[in-house]
């Protein structure tokens, strides 16, 4: 079983920055691809970025050269980080961290992951 656990939303002005993290725990060695998705009340949940276990990172468009996705692993621990920056009010969601296993033309497929944080708002006015 894999537990995910994020945080670092809060509330920005329109061109601000943010770094959101989701600390992993469990069953998380396992070649587990990892990522961020968004959702606003009333929509779908939206694929921004994700890492596979092997580095390689994806951005969905409306996010590439403003959003970094980046990981490390210390102290027994992994952590998956957001950068977002010159943030829109567009940018406005819950943010979730999931983990899993998609095959590659689809990790910023929501239907794709197994395990999913509790989310952490991000609000951009």
């Amino acid at each position: 079983d894999v537990q995910l656990v994020e945080s670092g939303g809060d509330s920005v002005q329109t061109g601000g920055s943010l770094k959101l993290s989701c600390l992993a725990s469990g069953d998380v060695d396992s070649g587990y691809c990892m990522g961020w998705f968004r959702q606003v009340p009333g929509q779908e949940r939206e694929g921004v970025a994700a890492l596979t276990d092997d580095g390689k990172p994806t951005y969905a468009d409306s996010v590439k050269g403003r959003f970094t996705i980046s990981k490390e692993y210390a102290g027994g621990k992994r952590t998956l980080y957001l950068q977002m920056d010159s943030l829109k009010p567009e940018d406005t969601a819950m943010y979730y961290c999931a983990a899993g296993d998609p095959i590659e033309m689809r990790v910023l497929n929501s239907e794709e992951y197994n395990y999913w944080g509790q989310g952490t708002q991000v609000t951009v006015s």
